[in-house]
């Protein structure tokens, strides 16, 4: 499925753009299918992240033939599913380039914004929360909290379901998991197709063997 160019930051490519006048180079694609506030998705994150992605750079094959696709699935049974989505949408307004340094940190802090350690916090308590974590991997907290704090005033026309300044973005990533008709997270589509073989538990060596396997 193609990528908005304003989502761009989603994308972990390896290979330097085609050359001009030279065929475009057609990449295998994986997208996976994410909910930051599900344990699953957590570690096949780290996975991906930490160990396949140096696998892939230190690969000429592979890092010439293969790009990722980190695709935002909002879990609505855990309300905060909501919340932490709208963090990444709005690292990816702010700085697109730390996009995956992002997820990484709220990967690793998924437990912080599990059910119980939110419940008895304001919405806007929990963006500071999501703000200050962005400011780790250096950001400005105040310009990530500017896009997601919700105001306590109706807006100018009376209106009440005000929003935030990413809801129109969280909106296009729930489409596009309904599209696709994916429910569950994780979830992979390789080049199209859900990869129903590939596991959260998936260890280096099995990733080796998939991507020697399907990246040819």
């Amino acid at each position: 499925m193609a990528l908005a160019p304003k989502f761009a930051g989603q994308k972990l490519a390896f290979s330097a753009p085609a050359i001009a006048g030279a065929a475009p180079p057609t990449l295998h694609t994986v997208e996976v299918f994410l909910d930051y506030v599900c344990p699953y998705s957590a570690k096949i994150f780290n996975t991906l992240y930490n160990v396949v992605t140096p696998l892939v750079r230190t690969n000429p094959k592979w890092s010439t033939s293969v790009q990722f696709i980190f695709r935002q699935q909002v879990q609505p049974w855990h309300p905060s599913s909501t919340l932490t989505h709208e963090a990444a949408a709005a690292v990816l307004q702010l700085a697109p380039e730390k996009y995956w340094a992002f997820s990484d940190a709220l990967f690793k802090d998924q437990k912080s914004y599990f059910d119980v350690n939110v419940v008895n916090e304001t919405r806007n308590q929990t963006y500071r929360r999501l703000s200050q974590l962005a400011a780790t991997v250096g950001l400005e907290e105040a310009a990530v909290y500017d896009r997601l704090a919700i105001p306590d005033k109706p807006a100018d026309d009376g209106s009440l379901n005000v929003g935030n300044k990413v809801t129109n973005d969280l909106k296009i990533f729930i489409k596009t998991a309904r599209l696709v008709g994916v429910h569950v997270s994780p979830t992979v589509i390789f080049n199209g197709v859900v990869a129903n073989e590939i596991s959260s538990g998936w260890t280096k060596e099995q990733w080796e063997e998939w991507l020697t396997k399907n990246i040819v």
